[in-house]
């Protein structure tokens, strides 16, 4: 089963992420998508993303309140296929 999941971005920009490399976070930087955050665990929300489709998982479980339909790009990884707005 592959770990690597296309990432929508804003609908204009498609990557693709591999899940076993890292945080979405992690994976927006290194493709260069500029991401607002103060922390990698999940704690300030700062990062807070809407997601359009498809479905993440937790790393860590989020400290921070996040709403249904957002997810916290610093915590999470990919389980399908995403489009994201930030």
């Amino acid at each position: 089963m592959s770990n690597s999941f296309k990432v929508v971005v804003n609908g204009q920009q498609t990557l693709t992420v591999d899940a076993s490399e890292g945080t979405l976070l992690d994976a927006l930087e290194s493709q260069q998508v500029e991401v607002h955050y103060h922390c990698r665990n999940g704690f300030c929300g700062a990062c807070r993303t809407k997601l359009k489709s498809g479905s993440v998982s937790y790393i860590n479980e989020p400290l921070a309140f996040v709403r249904p339909g957002d997810i916290l790009p610093c915590c999470c990884v990919p389980t399908s296929d995403l489009e994201i707005d930030h």
